[in-house]
């Protein structure tokens, strides 16, 4: 699958923010976990809708 497919940006959704297919989790939020030093595992685990 190309990852890029998994990025979504519909101007009803998240003020037309980047997100992830269709769902509302803007791009930048799983961003900024990653960059608090969550590890995928992690955010994986609180987040099921969520996938790798």
């Amino acid at each position: 699958m190309n990852l890029l497919s998994r990025i979504t940006i519909d101007k009803d959704v998240c003020h037309g923010k980047p997100c992830i297919r269709n769902m509302r989790w803007p791009v930048e939020v799983i961003i900024d976990m990653l960059g608090s030093e969550m590890s995928i595992q992690n955010i994986l685990e609180d987040h099921p809708e969520l996938e790798k």
